[in-house]
């Protein structure tokens, strides 16, 4: 079709100076409108925290921890951290953390309390700074199904506890949910061990026997673990170890980090894990990622034009082929989008001047490539060499019919032919 387009350079000099510019403020106008709000509400907030790096495994370049406000489910701040500024992936978690609360105190915010995974860094850390710490149950829940479940595929395992797995799964978040008393979880969830050789009468004065009716109908087709068994000993083993009664102590009773979990399934929409983006990009992208999620956090579940509430079936793939109900949301709107063409055209394209200075304030670390010295190309070609020797050319004697003298006696001549 022969139409002419901008190049990727008109592209950048174009991102550069006016949008990648225009999202920075806008942000930063977004949250410290934000800031004042809860300032106007007392100074305390609760949230949630996680953080999500751009590659699986141990080698991600970037990670950007996460605070969301466990009243609203809107992203209070992240931060984005490049694993050469703190030494590797591994202390990005920590790091991302520490900057967000220190950005919060910055704005005369207090953290009431902080419900996150049970990473050993951040324990510590927050017990250094004294923020009170729960867990999300569901992290916790997928540890321990994972441990039970590798369980049932020993060969002495009894064949009785699989059919307890999801038992299990429900009494972690009925442990967790039923009391805000860090010692009356635990007791609930040891009352689990006696619940499995059907006994509902326990030693613990905190929870003396089981709050089900006898002979529960949800027990029915789940035949009781044999006690001093081999099975029975191995899941009291899983079930009462010292960390796992550690982490009951403190599981969440209240908010859980699920709409953070979605919105890091937003950021994949916006930056993708197999795309890699330079650090203002990646900052940019995260950005419209935390605008598009505040703007629609909030929405309602669709309803039919008879009323009725909208459901979808799903198939996750953690739930291993089981069928699950989900609700369905109202369309999401875009009106931070609107609002960021009007602050180009109107405003940026005007002085951009102001804008770029704002973007400029941000540190943007090397890259890690600059850690390691550039020898000069010509060097690197000239020892450049294969581990492989070349591949010798066969040569193969194949008889031919003499093509030169057509309508001759028909003699045969012999010509290489390399194959």
């Amino acid at each position: 079709m022969q139409l002419e387009i901008i190049g990727y350079g008109t592209f950048r000099r174009h991102a550069k100076s006016y949008l990648e510019p225009a999202i920075i403020h806008k942000w930063n106008t977004d949250q410290q409108q934000n800031f004042d709000n809860l300032q106007q509400q007392g100074g305390k907030v609760a949230v949630a925290g996680d953080m999500r790096a751009d590659s699986p495994g141990h080698s991600a370049k970037f990670g950007s921890y996460t605070l969301m406000n466990l009243g609203s489910n809107t992203i209070l701040d992240f931060q984005l951290v490049q694993s050469n500024e703190v030494g590797g992936s591994y202390h990005m978690e920590k790091e991302g953390l520490k900057r967000c609360l220190d950005h919060l105190e910055s704005k005369d915010l207090a953290v009431e309390y902080i419900v996150t995974d049970s990473h050993p860094q951040i324990q510590k850390y927050l017990r250094e700074r004294n923020i009170e710490q729960f867990y999300d149950v569901w992290h916790f829940e997928k540890g321990l199904s994972k441990k039970l479940l590798k369980l049932t595929q020993n060969k002495d395992c009894d064949t009785k506890l699989k059919r307890w797995l999801r038992s299990i799964k429900n009494h972690v978040y009925w442990s967790a949910t039923s009391t805000t008393s860090g010692p009356e979880k635990v007791a609930r969830w040891t009352s689990l061990v006696n619940h499995l050789q059907n006994v509902h009468v326990h030693d613990d004065p905190l929870f003396p026997k089981c709050t089900h009716p006898v002979g529960a109908a949800s027990d029915a087709n789940k035949p009781y673990l044999k006690g001093g068994s081999i099975t029975l000993a191995r899941v009291e083993t899983i079930l009462t170890n010292k960390r796992v009664l550690k982490d009951v102590l403190k599981l969440s009773h209240h908010y859980q980090t699920s709409s953070l979990e979605s919105f890091h399934n937003l950021i994949l929409r916006f930056t993708p894990k197999n795309v890699v983006f330079p650090f203002i990009g990646m900052l940019c992208r995260l950005c419209l990622a935390a605008m598009h999620h505040n703007e629609n956090a909030g929405r309602d579940q669709a309803t039919t034009a008879a009323g009725k509430l909208v459901f979808k079936l799903a198939y996750p793939k953690s739930k291993r082929g089981e069928c699950t109900v989900k609700s369905v949301k109202n369309d999401p709107t875009y009106i931070y989008v609107d609002e960021l063409t009007r602050l180009v055209f109107h405003k940026v394209f005007l002085d951009p001047t102001p804008f770029v200075d704002e973007l400029k304030r941000i540190h943007v670390p090397e890259d890690l490539s600059t850690q390691f010295d550039r020898p000069p190309k010509e060097e690197m070609i000239v020892s450049r060499f294969s581990r492989f020797p070349p591949k010798e050319v066969e040569i193969l004697h194949i008889v031919q019919p003499d093509l030169e003298t057509p309508g001759g006696s028909g003699a045969q001549h012999t010509t290489e032919s390399p194959l």
